[in-house]
């Protein structure tokens, strides 16, 4: 999918994109991801790569010094302005920002989309600042989201368009450790979705009591390398 197809699927996805986002296993997700970063973001200058309509920007806006976000999708970047925030559109690729002016660039859900990974994990080291932290999540090939991905048809993203229109690739933790920059410290994995096979799973009545605590443990426990978002944490030496 081509640059310009990629901003007409997103576009088409921001009319769903908050449909499910702030209840059940999408609220989870967002909860778990915003507990990697906020303690990084605390009196920070921040950029959030792919910030969609700013749902993870809200749940920092509260600790970070600044705070701006980029997104390919015009539909999305609407509502992220609604809200109030500082966003623009461009792509992962290419920042539109100078040489290390930030203490946290994060991004979820995001690179796995991106087809010159490497290319963009430059551009996040490259306007990040010497001590700062680079947060990257990336769709595990380990893990059970996977496997149910895997054998079962692709959901729907709008009235019209199915999420195996987008380019999609699934990496091992061995790979992500490939794609980082050099001279980046890796700091370790942190693993989102780990033991939920589906969301219908884990919306499923009283399935949330069990299975929210154990997501909780394991994002940063020694099974955190099967998570199905599989978040790299990095820091650019000072």
């Amino acid at each position: 999918m081509n640059d310009t197809n990629a901003k007409e699927y997103y576009d088409d996805f921001s009319n769903w994109y908050e449909k499910e986002r702030h209840h059940g296993y999408h609220a989870m997700l967002d909860t778990l991801e915003l507990d990697v970063i906020r303690p990084l973001a605390q009196g920070a200058d921040v950029l959030e790569v792919g910030c969609g309509t700013g749902l993870i920007m809200r749940g920092i806006q509260d600790v970070a010094r600044s705070l701006k976000g980029i997104d390919i999708s015009p539909g999305m970047l609407a509502e992220a302005q609604r809200r109030g925030f500082d966003v623009q559109e461009a792509g992962a690729e290419k920042l539109p920002f100078g040489d290390a002016q930030f203490d946290l660039v994060y991004s979820f859900k995001v690179l796995a989309h991106v087809p010159d990974i490497k290319q963009a994990l430059a551009e996040m080291q490259r306007v990040l600042r010497p001590g700062g932290h680079m947060v990257a999540e990336f769709y595990n090939a380990l893990s059970l989201r996977h496997l149910a991905k895997s054998a079962t048809r692709p959901g729907r993203v709008s009235r019209t368009r199915r999420e195996d229109e987008m380019y999609t690739r699934w990496d091992t933790p061995r790979e992500v450790r490939s794609y980082l920059p050099a001279g980046m410290e890796f700091l370790g994995f942190r693993g989102v979705r780990v033991f939920t096979p589906a969301a219908v799973v884990y919306n499923l009545p009283g399935m949330s009591h069990i299975l929210q605590p154990a997501e909780r443990w394991a994002v940063q426990s020694p099974l955190a390398r099967f998570g199905g978002f599989l978040i790299a944490v990095c820091r650019k030496p000072a």
